[in-house]
């Protein structure tokens, strides 16, 4: 069997899951980000806010499960919790924008060293909408950013600075890819090197990402 290299999706997100606090309320948006659900720590209690009017958010249903009354904000079914509330869209985002949600955990396009992030659309293509990404960067407290470390196209995500249009200007924390994981400066500006995945060399880092960056320990050549 062929060594693993990088992380699985749920992989990275159970990476993310272990940024989660105790007592934290977090909002996960599309794709990835929607499998952390399924890694929150063991004696870690958090609670799960959706945009679309939901606070307190089970683990994904299993099949025949699921009840098409219960989605999320990426219209994927989902379990309610005894303490579940359900309100509208305008109440989760007055929560959103008042500053009530500890962390966000999204996925990115791109990323900049300075903790800029760009979600939300490629130019000249159709966009149903900005959806939350911007309210949410702006009004919580901390945001993870989980992507896959290139593009489709083998170009990368974590650049000097990106080149599609903007969701928020030095708002991410922490970016977890399939390779490795960055702690962002949002002030200073500047990545530093936090682990790395399975299989995966510091050259390999330097090679796929867009921008110099502090290796710390592992400058060294020390283990992740």
């Amino acid at each position: 069997m062929a060594e693993q290299i990088g992380w699985t999706r749920d992989q990275m997100a159970a990476r993310a899951a272990g940024e989660l606090r105790d007592g934290d309320y977090v909002n996960l948006g599309i794709g990835i980000p929607t499998l952390v659900a399924n890694h929150i720590p063991e004696g870690i209690n958090v609670t799960l806010q959706s945009e679309n009017g939901m606070l307190g958010i089970g683990p994904f249903p299993y099949e025949g499960e699921a009840d098409p009354d219960l989605i999320n904000a990426g219209k994927q079914t989902i379990t309610a919790l005894p303490s579940s509330s359900f309100f509208s869209s305008a109440d989760s985002f007055a929560m959103i924008r008042g500053g009530h949600i500890d962390l966000t955990v999204l996925g990115a396009m791109e990323v900049s060293a300075n903790g800029d992030i760009a979600n939300w659309t490629i130019p000249g293509k159709i966009v149903k909408g900005m959806g939350g990404a911007m309210d949410l960067v702006a009004g919580v407290q901390r945001v993870i950013v989980v992507m896959e470390h290139v593009s489709k196209q083998g170009e990368p995500k974590i650049l000097e600075r990106c080149t599609l249009p903007l969701t928020g200007a030095r708002v991410v924390d922490l970016i977890v890819t399939d390779l490795c994981v960055f702690a962002c400066d949002k002030t200073a500006g500047g990545l530093t090197l936090l682990g790395l995945g399975p299989g995966v060399a510091l050259t390999d880092i330097v090679a796929k990402t867009g921008v110099p960056f502090d290796a710390g320990r592992f400058a060294q050549g020390s283990a992740a």
